[in-house]
């Protein structure tokens, strides 16, 4: 398993969105930067488990 991913992410309009560029199907939208970078790091924990 790695140790680093890579997250890329981009304000669209009112929303923040953002994905893991080595795992698929890893990416979430949410109303804040903050919310984002949790909601993205809990949807990777669990693609990895």
């Amino acid at each position: 398993m790695k140790e680093f991913y890579t997250a890329v992410i981009k304000k669209s309009g009112s929303w923040w969105i953002g994905w893991i560029e080595e795992i698929p199907g890893v990416n979430c939208q949410e109303s804040s930067k903050h919310e984002l970078l949790e909601s993205l790091q809990i949807t990777l924990r669990e693609a990895l488990e």
